[in-house]
């Protein structure tokens, strides 16, 4: 893992199992096929819901692809009814999971001290932690810069080492009709992008933007990402695979810059 550009997409509760399994069959044969996929320039990750992991894996098998959770439990086994190990997770094959959402924080009443846990528990079971973070109200890029730093330190603080994706996600931007301003998450994502090389121990890190994010605007973010996280605009495989076109192009200027 570790490439140049990341591409996600989280299912959220949006697809029943029918639905899912025909979406992954679409998806898989994208990856198949896509140069920038099969070469390890762009990677994908699909984040489906806990009913759908097992289906996902096996769909996804002999792709680049890789599968995710939507939430993992902050210790490995126990008496923990309904909840989910990030140890069997990994068993089952998952490599990344989401941690932190919003939606978990307001619907489940996360709290930063809930999220570091489950940061933790991610890493030492060897998943790559999908670190969502942002703002709550709309602010000035300042201000939601250093909301988001204090929010990345609460959740790294006492982590073990690994690689994190840092899902750079306003929350007023969740679920527009709009993305965040080009220029706004241009300057926040771009302090994070900044911050996030120069942690210890996270080698292969990067910070990708979520909040409705779709077609045509990775584009318009420069440099200032490593990719994009997707929600309900990827229900359409073909907008899909037009964010990989997009990240094909952003990993070749990448490369390009690199020398």
């Amino acid at each position: 893992m570790g490439a140049r550009v990341s591409v996600g997409v989280s299912l959220k509760m949006y697809f029943g199992h029918r639905q899912a399994r025909d979406w992954f069959a679409r998806v898989a044969e994208i990856a198949r096929t896509h140069p920038a996929v099969t070469g390890g320039d762009v990677e994908l990750f699909v984040i489906p819901t806990y009913l759908q992991v097992l289906p996902a894996l096996d769909a996804f098998a002999g792709t680049p692809v890789l599968v995710g959770a939507q939430d993992a439990a902050a210790e490995d086994a126990g008496a923990f009814t309904g909840e989910v190990s990030p140890a069997e997770l990994a068993e089952v094959g998952v490599q990344v999971v989401e941690v932190g959402h919003a939606e978990r924080r307001r619907l489940f009443c996360e709290t930063d001290e809930v999220v570091a846990a489950k940061t933790a528990a991610a890493l030492r079971n060897g998943l790559v932690p999908v670190l969502c973070i942002g703002e709550t109200e709309r602010a000035e890029a300042d201000v939601a810069a250093a909301e988001v730093m204090a929010q990345l330190q609460s959740a790294l603080a006492d982590a073990p080492a690994g690689r994190v994706l840092v899902a750079y996600e306003p929350v007023w931007a969740i679920g527009a009709p709009e993305p965040a301003p080009a220029e706004h998450i241009r300057a926040v994502a771009g302090a994070l992008r900044a911050a996030v090389p120069t942690l210890p121990g996270r080698a292969g890190s990067g910070v990708i933007y979520g909040g409705s994010a779709k077609p045509g605007l990775l584009g318009a973010l420069d440099d200032s990402v490593d990719g994009l996280f997707l929600g309900r605009f990827a229900h359409d495989p073909s907008a899909l695979a037009a964010v990989l076109d997009e990240a094909a192009e952003l990993a070749s200027r990448q490369t390009e810059a690199a020398g």
